[in-house]
């Protein structure tokens, strides 16, 4: 399990450079994602450690805003309708639609964030589903964020992403859908988050590894406008904690390896 954005820590250098309060940098975060994966047993947990204003996870490398960047970049920015809402891998705006920065960020220091958080958090995520392939034939990836409460009368508590059946078996992702189901909780799949850059590059079902983002209302845990834990919280982590059970028992029957006919093709 990963929380890609539930990091808290800000450098000084980028506060000074935030035209935004710390306070409206966190509004960014999802907080206390990390802290909901605290009982998960039996499985790795990866928790990121800054904060998603200073650096997304959940982008390509190369999903980069170039008119936010002074000097050149080694690589051609890839120009994403997430990066025209200036949510690329190194957001121009916080939550609102806040401008981070007073000025453009250095082609240095961008490459710096890069090579630091960004390719050594991917490479263990690639590096801990091979390692669980190879024991067992298969891999699971549940990529943990939160979401605001969506629009709507009855609107999800939870939603799942696999990228419209493309980054994990349609087996294991009713499993995690019927899991969040049995709360009460509703339960929508792909609407309004697929799942992001995570999902797409690290799911590769037919290989035997599967990926799936699990979106959580926040106000299920935490009272959204303070950003501090309420008396849900403890019941959420369990349903996290239950869920990597569920996973480890249930998992070897849903046939999640490779496509052996693929492959020999």
């Amino acid at each position: 399990m990963a929380s890609p954005h539930s990091g808290r820590d800000y450098p000084a250098a980028f506060l000074a450079a935030s035209r935004l309060t710390l306070a409206q940098l966190r509004r960014a975060e999802d907080a206390h994602v990390d802290s909901l994966l605290d009982g998960v047993q039996g499985v790795p947990v990866l928790r990121a450690r800054h904060g998603r204003a200073f650096l997304d996870l959940n982008r390509a490398e190369n999903e980069i805003d170039p008119v936010m960047i002074d000097g050149p970049m080694a690589m051609a920015p890839q120009l994403t309708d997430r990066v025209a809402a200036g949510l690329g891998v190194l957001p121009r705006v916080a939550a609102q639609g806040l401008d981070i920065y007073r000025r453009r960020v250095t082609a240095v220091d961008a490459e710096a964030r890069l090579a630091a958080l960004h390719r050594p958090w991917h490479k263990r995520i690639a590096e801990l589903l091979d390692r669980a392939r190879a024991r067992h034939g298969y891999a699971i990836l549940i990529d943990c964020h939160s979401m605001p409460k969506p629009a709507g009368v009855l609107p999800p508590q939870v939603v799942i992403g696999d990228r419209f059946g493309g980054s994990a078996a349609p087996a294991l992702v009713a499993l995690i859908e019927q899991h969040f189901r049995q709360t009460g909780w509703r339960v929508a799949r792909n609407a309004p988050y697929a799942g992001g850059y995570t999902t797409e590059f690290h799911g590769l079902p037919a290989a035997g590894i599967h990926a799936v983002q699990v979106e959580i209302d926040r106000n299920l845990y935490m009272d959204a406008n303070r950003l501090v834990r309420h008396d849900g919280f403890d019941g959420v982590a369990a349903q996290m904690a239950g869920l990597a059970r569920l996973l480890l028992a249930t998992a070897p029957l849903l046939g999640l390896g490779p496509d052996l006919r693929e492959a020999a093709e």
